[in-house]
């Protein structure tokens, strides 16, 4: 059985182009009846442990800089060194009118009401989207440019259902690994408020509409 873990997503909603040619290829190699989505390993890398949040040196989201300076709260992290930070490049960029601005300054307020503060913290890929992975020659998964730190793995989640998301046979296999909370899909789109702050940031006012929806739901 061949293990890939396969998503079919562009950069903003799903590809059913790319669905097509990946298709192709594994009935090209006669992988039809020996193709396995695997989420498996997700789960469990997710399952190193560290004692705090963040990394020990800072990294990158996209082109972004991505602080992860340690911190034994989680909410403290997120809100500092996530949300935060990205506030202060969309007010560099010109991407944060007022009422944005004020959202924001009031979610971050909030946090602590809506995020767990001590999460297991797990080890995160920390940008798992459809464009950051490959099949090996070997027929296996290997997943790419990683913007790696420790967290929530309910935000690494989270951000694989943002562009479309996975396939469900990847939820259903990372569910009977390891489940996730029941309220986790009352913190979801919170948690991708991270990425679309991001991609505001490098794509633009496109993605300020999304931004301002999640916002107006938890501020």
């Amino acid at each position: 059985m061949t293990n890939v873990l396969f998503v079919c997503l562009g950069n903003i909603c799903r590809s059913p182009m790319a669905e097509a040619v990946f298709q192709n290829l594994v009935n090209q190699a006669n992988l039809t009846h020996q193709f396995h989505i695997d989420s498996v390993g997700t789960a469990r890398y997710h399952r190193h442990i560290a004692s705090q949040y963040g990394l020990d040196h800072d990294n990158f989201i996209g082109a972004n800089p991505q602080p992860n300076q340690a911190a034994d709260n989680w909410v403290d992290f997120f809100g500092q060194q996530r949300l935060a930070f990205q506030m202060e490049l969309a007010r560099q960029n010109g991407y944060l009118p007022a009422q944005r601005a004020k959202l924001l300054e009031k979610l971050l307020v909030r946090l602590n009401d809506l995020l767990p503060s001590q999460p297991p913290a797990s080890l995160l890929h920390g940008d798992l989207w459809g464009g950051n992975w490959l099949v090996t020659e070997a027929g296996e998964a290997a997943l790419i440019d990683p913007a790696v730190y420790y967290g929530d793995r309910e935000s690494e989640l989270a951000f694989t259902e943002l562009f479309g998301g996975f396939p469900s046979a990847f939820y259903v296999a990372y569910n009977e690994t390891w489940p996730l909370d029941h309220d986790y899909r009352k913190r979801r789109d919170l948690y991708n408020l991270y990425h679309l702050l991001n991609h505001l940031n490098l794509f633009g006012e496109s993605y300020g509409g999304a931004v301002d929806s999640v916002l107006r739901q938890y501020a």
